[in-house]
């Protein structure tokens, strides 16, 4: 069996973007996360949304973030329109979820590839692309990690921003540590 590609969208919302947390880094990035969604060269992509209620500020999150953003159903918590247009993303799984790393994607993930193609798991090759770098991509990408440990997991530098540029190295060097591959 060949290699199975798996793209994983975190948060390409617009909240990160040009909304209530506005990031430079994400706006720049932006384009080239739109250019690769328009590569068709991934086999399945799937997509998580930061995801929270009106009561946001209540939570321990929002304590610690006292910004609204990603709020369900608003303008932030949208997919940036560029991305939401490509083919990739109209045929893709989306996950809403309300903390930093999707368990829902990484269960379905497993159980679809152990239980649906067991013999063939260790051909599955997942690359991640998305927003925040330092919060949300990295906690994916280490449950990633730690749900296939022998499998191939990319993350792309020049589609990823953080909320600084210093955590977004600092996060890019902890997904290497993880033998987490940054290209």
């Amino acid at each position: 069996m060949a290699t199975k590609k798996i793209l994983i969208v975190i948060d390409v919302q617009n909240d990160f973007i040009t909304g209530a947390l506005r990031n430079e880094e994400a706006i720049k990035k932006l384009p080239n996360i739109v250019n690769l969604l328009k590569t068709e060269r991934f086999d399945e992509t799937y997509v998580t949304m930061d995801t929270h209620e009106e009561n946001y500020l209540n939570t321990l999150e929002g304590s610690k973030l006292p910004v609204k953003h990603c709020i369900d159903g608003t303008w932030g918590w949208h997919m940036a329109e560029d991305v939401s247009k490509t083919k990739a993303i109209q045929n893709a799984e989306i996950y809403k979820k309300p903390t930093f790393g999707s368990v829902t994607l990484a269960q379905h993930l497993w159980t679809h590839i152990f239980n649906e193609d067991y013999a063939n798991a260790k051909n599955y090759e997942f690359t991640i692309v998305g927003f925040c770098t330092d919060i949300c991509v990295v906690s994916n990408a280490l449950m990633l990690r730690a749900n296939f440990p022998n499998n191939k997991i990319v993350v792309l530098r020049d589609c990823t921003a953080g909320v600084t540029p210093e955590t977004h190295e600092a996060a890019l060097k902890t997904m290497e540590m993880c033998q987490i591959e940054v290209i």
